[in-house]
């Protein structure tokens, strides 16, 4: 009796506190609709016992045994018949390929939507709950767990044999499982404990606290947050618990992971089903004062969620209702339905191009005739002013400017985009621009880095043609528009003394436009603004180079430090490509900073190559560099230094063997090679040496002059290759092989071909 007549004081309470109560109350997070067509009718003859989503579709279980595949909408694409009796958990995985089933009369299936392979096992007990690795469709997961009285692992071996190991028994029925990556999170009558695939090993159990309520009427709702995170709620209690990695120093026998409960709480209410939003989490309660009256239980009540988006389904065995997340539409219905006319043209006015269903100029109107039957009508009438903006003319029949000024500083006042906005809308000579442009300053010494009144300021000092002050703030603002307003206005007198800035605000841009217009901007100007910035003249510099070689030259030798100093990857380009470069000045710089490469190529550029290739030999220590150096410089004292260098050093020699033959005689490497020296890949190297040596003695001998007589004779026509009459005109073919034909006895390749293979048979001519 006494929380009856608590109740009735509480409504004789006065209206003003009722009102309190109503401006507090908060606006709901989601929004709830049916889910109709074929689940309408399935719910008509059957009931629902479970069922699970995935992102393209839902799955269904009910109470007669069969489980239907629907779209989103709740339309049937497909259906199952799986038992007589009730469909207790499904599952899927996350391609959402695979579906594994279980009943009451003990059936287990997991089979694929789109393939014939399948796992069906009949048992002598109910199996409450199924689970299929998260990535079941691939080769190297096929795993699964169900259970009953004990939760049994599947797992296929490459025999494509099932081997089944069982993870619990002992504690009951299982009642739920979820898996998520290499965590298997089950419950049972005593509590919840989670298995990690990866390692086989258990690593943890948190108890159930309320253990007067039976599982059975109040199961345990497990739902993963992410890999990590799982969140637990049984009866009223929900807790959290993370898994982490165990310190090394700290295992020992324990398992690699383990479990902390980061948070925990009681409600007010029976838990019946959780899902994770963000940050937040969403619950499924059972109200505990209603529970005798309700023909459902708190077990008959499921919530399942979408992993994609935020939708959220909630089962019963009768209804399924979809809870989605409230869009900006209905943010604003809530407002006008509170009556909160001025949040609700806010929020219209900030997402007007979001919103669908409402439309700006409607809820303005709605919001004015609310002032007025406030009586309210000085605000009614700024408002109307805001209201009536859009409609007030802008082509040859125009208002007095002050109607204009006077709504431009009202939309000042409350909204500094809708000022934007009318600004870029409305041409510059529909107001007084100066008048204008005080009453911005004015409200930016209050918020000085309010970016749209300082980019509106700026459209307002371009109408007024004042450029180098709109210009200062686009700088500032670091706006796009920057380098557009710079060259439609030509501005480049303006920004001699902005190069850093333009160059802090884009590089790329600022540079290109430097040098594409070095008629307003001098090279020299350019390089006296930078100075005190060599990363930023550096770039300049690089891009000048890279589009004449000469015209910087004065400043090559500056260069030289800036590369060194902000793009060494450049600088060897560089001093190759670079005419104007004191080779002197360039090598201290490079010996300084210890620049091998460098180093190298200046010795070598400058006639002291021998010292260049010493260094590659002793600093760089790279044979294949130090080959390619002599190759390149083709000195017979560059090689015999190499392989005075190399002799004692094996892979050295490997090298070498691999590539002087077509330079040096070889015999000047293998002559001084010391006896029982081991050398990796020695007869590869032979084989090549003598192939390249060869190689390089045909070249030679081919290049050799053949003598040509009067006893030399053709081939074909048998007779001296020289005419009598050396002073006429005539034409001989000669041959390496030394075969001679006057040149008109050979008519065609074909038949020299013939008469070649006659001479020589294996010979042919190419």
């Amino acid at each position: 009796m006494a929380e009856v007549e608590e109740q009735r004081r509480h409504c004789e309470e006065s209206t003003d506190e009722s009102e309190e109560e109503e401006e507090t109350e908060e606006e709901p997070k989601l929004k709830y609709e049916r889910l109709a067509n074929g689940v309408s009718e399935i719910l008509q003859k059957d009931a629902a016992s479970c069922m699970t989503v995935h992102n393209k579709f839902l799955a269904l279980g009910t109470h007669f045994g069969k489980v239907y595949l629907l779209d989103i909408q709740g339309n049937v694409t497909q259906k199952f018949e799986i038992s007589s009796v009730k469909i207790n958990q499904i599952s899927l995985d996350e391609s959402g390929d695979h579906v594994g089933i279980c009943s009451e009369d003990g059936k287990v299936q997991v089979f694929g939507l789109y393939t014939r392979e399948g796992f069906h096992e009949n048992f002598d007990c109910p199996i409450k709950v199924v689970a299929l690795h998260p990535l079941y469709s691939r080769s190297n997961y096929k795993q699964f767990v169900s259970g009953g009285n004990k939760l049994l692992l599947y797992e296929r071996n490459w025999l494509n044999r099932w081997k089944t190991s069982v993870l619990h028994e002992g504690e009951g029925n299982i009642t739920n499982v979820k898996w998520r990556a290499n965590l298997i999170a089950w419950a049972n009558n005593v509590g919840v404990k989670i298995y990690d695939v990866s390692s086989k090993q258990r690593i943890t159990n948190v108890p159930r606290d309320n253990s007067s309520l039976r599982p059975d009427m109040y199961p345990c709702s497990l739902c993963w947050k992410d890999d990590t995170t799982l969140v637990i709620g049984w009866g009223s209690s929900v807790k959290i618990v993370v898994v982490k990695e165990r310190d090394p120093a700290e295992m020992r026998d324990l398992p690699s992971r383990y479990v902390e409960i980061v948070s925990a709480f009681e409600t007010e209410f029976f838990i019946s089903g959780l899902a994770p939003l963000v940050d937040q989490l969403v619950t499924l309660y059972y109200v505990k004062e209603n529970s005798e009256q309700m023909e459902n239980q708190c077990r008959d009540y499921r919530l399942e969620h979408s992993e994609g988006e935020p939708l959220f389904y909630i089962i019963s065995p009768k209804d399924i209702v979809v809870a989605k997340e409230r869009d900006q539409d209905d943010h604003i219905d809530w407002l006008l339905e509170k009556k909160k006319y001025e949040e609700a043209l806010m929020a219209a006015e900030i997402s007007f191009k979001n919103i669908k269903r409402h439309d700006v100029q409607k809820i303005g109107m709605a919001y004015i005739n609310h002032l007025v039957e406030r009586g309210d009508y000085d605000t009614a009438a700024r408002k109307c002013q805001k209201a009536i903006s859009q409609y007030l003319p802008r082509g040859d029949l125009r208002l007095r400017p002050a109607i204009y000024e006077m709504i431009l500083h009202e939309f000042l006042k409350t909204d500094y985009e809708g000022f934007s906005t009318l600004i870029r809308e409305w041409p510059g000579e529909l107001y007084n621009n100066m008048a204008i442009v005080q009453a911005v300053n004015e409200h930016l010494k209050k918020d000085p880095s309010n970016s749209i009144l300082l980019t509106t300021l700026a459209e307002l000092y371009t109408y007024d043609q004042r450029y180098d002050l709109a210009l200062e703030i686009y700088l500032r603002l670091r706006h796009k528009d920057v380098y557009q307003l710079i060259h439609k206005h030509n501005l480049f007198s303006s920004i001699k003394d902005k190069i850093v800035l333009l160059m802090d605000f884009d590089k790329e841009k600022a540079v290109n436009m430097l040098l594409d217009n070095e008629d307003k901007l001098s090279m020299d100007k350019v390089v006296e603004e930078l100075k005190d910035r060599p990363e930023l003249l550096h770039v300049y510099l690089h891009k000048l180079f890279k589009r004449d070689h000469h015209k910087g030259q004065k400043y090559h030798e500056r260069q030289i430090n800036l590369y060194a100093e902000f793009d060494r990857p450049n600088l060897l380009s560089f001093l190759r490509e670079s005419m104007h470069c004191p080779l002197e000045k360039a090598l201290e710089i490079c010996q300084q900073r210890h620049f091998v490469e460098e180093t190298v190529f200046l010795l070598s550029r400058m006639g002291n190559c021998r010292r260049a290739l010493h260094m590659i030999m002793e600093e760089l220590v790279d044979v294949d560099k130090a080959i390619d150096f002599a190759k390149e410089q083709d000195d017979r004292e560059l090689w015999e230094d190499l392989i005075a260098y190399s002799i004692d050093k094996p892979p050295f020699i490997t090298g070498l063997l691999n590539n002087i033959g077509t330079h040096v005689d070889p015999e000047l490497l293998i002559d001084r090679i010391k006896e029982g020296m081991e050398i990796p890949n020695l007869r590869d190297s032979l084989v090549k040496i003598l192939q390249d040596y060869n190689l390089q003695r045909m070249h030679r001998t081919q290049k050799r002059g053949v003598r040509v007589d009067e006893e030399n004779i053709c081939e074909s026509c048998h007779t001296p290759v020289l005419p009598s009459d050396t002073a006429q005109t005539f034409g001989v073919v000669v041959f390496h092989c030394r075969h001679m034909f006057h040149k008109e006895c050979l008519p065609s390749s074909a038949s020299v071909s013939e008469r070649l293979l006659d001479l020589h048979p294996g010979f042919a001519l190419k």
